[in-house]
């Protein structure tokens, strides 16, 4: 059974960091292209970063220069590095392979 679990979300003010982690389960994070989404409500859900099984990453570019994404293989988890955040980052962020996604985890960044 494949799992992906996210951690890490919360509130933070503008301008602070944050790091969510993916603790997946069931496949190789080696082997897949790995992506973070987000979503805010009435709104679709946008692709934020994604690293393909060959490390090739790829950005929304308003998070250019200020996400990261990761993956550590010994762990089996994808990270995603936030700095500099800003309120418009507000969303819930999913950690998604296809098919598979997790349930998602909130992020929520005070002015």
């Amino acid at each position: 059974q494949v799992q992906l679990e996210e951690s890490g979300g919360g509130l933070v003010q503008a301008g602070g960091s944050l790091r969510l982690s993916c603790v997946v389960s069931g496949i190789q994070v080696r082997s897949r292209t790995m992506s973070w989404y987000r979503q805010v409500p009435e709104q679709q859900r946008e692709m934020v970063a994604s690293v393909t099984w060959s490390g090739n990453m790829e950005y929304a570019d308003h998070v250019k220069d200020r996400f990261t994404i990761s993956r550590d293989s010994d762990k089996n988890t994808v990270y995603l590095q936030m700095n500099n955040l800003k309120p418009e980052d507000t969303a819930v962020y999913y950690c998604h392979t296809f098919p598979f996604r997790g349930k998602g985890i909130l992020v929520t960044v005070s002015s």
